[in-house]
């Protein structure tokens, strides 16, 4: 399109004119969604739509730290709760718990972590009374 808008003539016919024209050659064929409706024409403007749009394609998602740890301490707990042994929920426990611990001591980014270490005795009791140990 290095073609100069002739004198005279308007700017919207010049541009409608190179549109029909990059059509007739074919130069829009190759583009996805040919003659598709463009998506989320009907919702309102958001400004960091192309990030959540890459986000969702490539299957990412974005908790701030606080919350990832929160998530992270809910998943120990139950992986050390169907651990095959005592050590095994011992190892879990005792590595989310320092997680924890680190960051009490220096709170993450997020909503309050809500949370206290895990009392791994109390959990490996637990453990054992399921286990018949």
């Amino acid at each position: 399109m290095s073609e100069r808008k002739p004198p005279g003539v308007s700017f919207e016919s010049w541009v409608d004119k190179q549109i029909r024209e990059a059509t007739e050659r074919g130069d829009f064929a190759d583009l996805p969604g040919v003659g598709k409706p463009l998506p989320h024409l009907d919702q309102p403007y958001d400004e960091m739509w192309w990030i959540r749009e890459k986000m969702q394609r490539e299957h990412l998602s974005y908790l701030p730290p606080s919350l990832v740890l929160r998530k992270d301490a809910e998943e120990a707990v139950e992986a050390a709760a169907n651990a095959p042994s005592e050590a095994a929920l011992r190892r879990i426990l005792t590595a989310v718990n320092e997680r924890i611990r680190a960051a009490l001591r220096t709170p993450l980014e997020g909503p309050p972590l809500n949370l206290v270490p895990f009392d791994v005795d109390e959990q490996a009791r637990k453990w054992r009374e399921r286990h018949g140990s």
